[in-house]
């Protein structure tokens, strides 16, 4: 492994000797709500046409390692089976979010660990392990790259292929290659989330878990990778960031976990949406829709940015554009009193009522706000009524917040809101049982048979 370059040496070497044992209580209980959190957003995504799709073309392949669909009892290849439950995770924007120069969805990367864990039969503790050594790998890499150039599956398929080689238990040469194989070949266009976005804005990581597993694969079978694919020469800092990166001590001794900084969310939304739906919410008892003159939003950057320069936030046409859209999500919340996944509907999407209330709205950033972000997720929004009289409501942290964090029982309440009634209450206090002792498990045979549809 020497002629590896240094992040690759790095990576493989943590991979290979992070154990369960290296695990502090806290990140295994994290990981367990992680995975809670994770299935529960899975099978509330699992009758979308998205998922519909994988779900075909991954029961059309066979495999000697076969392993299993979620939310069925039927079997596909390791990585046909990643991508099919990577497209229902991920479908109601509901999972977790990690924040960085870079950042994103990490447990887009779960069921990798998850296809590979049920091939080759490995137990809970393997794969809590697998699990956070995925975070590690994600979110390290995030905390230096800005993900404004490429699309989070630059980060996700490094850490997808670490977790699957870690339950294939893959030796260091091997892990090094994974981790080439999968970061050469998948350098992903941030084009996935502007403008309009269409079905593959909630398939685009689970592609990238999808070449995680079969790097993970092709290196246990002995196949070679790039020697430097970060630092040689155009090699992944050079081509696709532009500078050199020097990735942060790995979790373990004094160094955190980073699974315990990530957050979950309330609403099936993207992240900068969750302040002011929470605002409007709250803003629904005191304001009749149609007594609204004007609305004024003000939130952070990074919250503000589509909407001043996407003007298809301004008139969502599909659901992945529309749960990305603050003035969509804005009128909804102020005119319904709540965002579920049932607002997603086309009928719903289409509604003029939505637009008239939408036509009263604008969105600015505030500097302060900025300078704030990402400790605090701040968002403002003041409604004006035709008689002149004005109401507000501000937030630094919304439900979800890492200082508003869900607790376990509304983990568990998330799940059962997502899950039925695709699956019976039954079935989701049997998979919840399942998943929180997860690390007595000797397979997780019990968790997918909980969960078939």
């Amino acid at each position: 492994m020497g002629f590896m370059d240094r992040t690759t040496e790095m990576l493989s070497s943590y991979a290979c000797n992070l154990t369960y044992e290296d695990l502090p209580p806290e990140v295994v209980h994290q990981v367990k709500r992680t995975v809670a959190d994770t299935l529960g957003c899975a099978i509330g995504g699992y009758l979308s046409e998205p998922a519909k799709v994988a779900r075909k073309l991954a029961g059309d392949v066979t495999s000697g390692t076969p392993s299993r669909i979620l939310g069925t009892d039927a079997y596909s290849s390791l990585d046909m089976a990643g991508f099919a439950n990577g497209v229902m995770v991920r479908y109601l924007d509901c999972n977790d979010s990690y924040f960085s120069p870079g950042g994103g969805h990490p447990s887009d990367m779960i069921p990798a660990a998850l296809a590979v864990a049920d091939a080759v039969e490995a137990d809970g503790n393997t794969v809590i392990t697998a699990i956070a050594l995925a975070y590690e790998a994600f979110c390290r890499i995030a905390d230096q790259v800005p993900d404004n150039q490429w699309d989070q599956g630059i980060f996700s398929v490094i850490g997808a292929a670490c977790a699957a080689g870690k339950v294939l238990g893959l030796d260091e040469e091997q892990m090094g290659h994974a981790i080439s194989l999968a970061a050469v070949p998948n350098v992903p266009l941030r084009v996935t989330r502007m403008g309009e976005l269409s079905m593959w804005k909630g398939c685009a990581a689970a592609a990238a878990t999808r070449s995680g597993i079969f790097a993970a694969q092709l290196a246990a079978e002995g196949m070679t990778g790039p020697f430097e694919p970060f630092e040689g020469r155009k090699g992944l800092w050079e081509q696709a960031i532009g500078y050199p990166v020097e990735i942060e001590a790995l979790g373990g001794d004094d160094a955190p976990f980073r699974i315990l900084e990530t957050i979950f969310k309330f609403y099936p939304s993207q992240i900068h949406t969750q302040a002011p739906i929470d605002l409007a919410i709250q803003l629904h008892e005191r304001v009749k829709t149609d007594e609204i003159a004007s609305i004024n939003i003000q939130s952070y950057k990074s919250a503000v940015s589509s909407a001043s320069t996407e003007p298809e936030k301004w008139d969502p046409q599909t659901r992945e554009t529309a749960d990305h859209s603050i003035p969509f999500l804005t009128a909804v919340g102020l005119r319904d009193g709540a965002v579920t996944p049932a607002t997603f509907a086309p009928d719903r999407i289409a509604d003029d009522g939505l637009r008239t209330i939408i036509n009263k709205m604008r969105i600015e950033e505030n500097p302060d706000f900025t300078e704030r972000y990402p400790a605090e997720y701040n968002c403002r929004i003041e409604v004006i009524k035709a008689n002149g009289q004005t109401e507000v409501a501000a937030t630094s942290f919304p439900k979800g917040h890492g200082r508003n964090p869900l607790s376990d029982a509304e983990v568990d309440a998330k799940f059962r809101r997502l899950a039925c009634p695709t699956v019976t209450e039954q079935q989701c206090e049997q998979a919840l049982e399942l998943i929180w002792s997860l690390e007595n498990l000797p397979n997780l045979r019990g968790i997918f048979d909980s969960l078939v549809v």
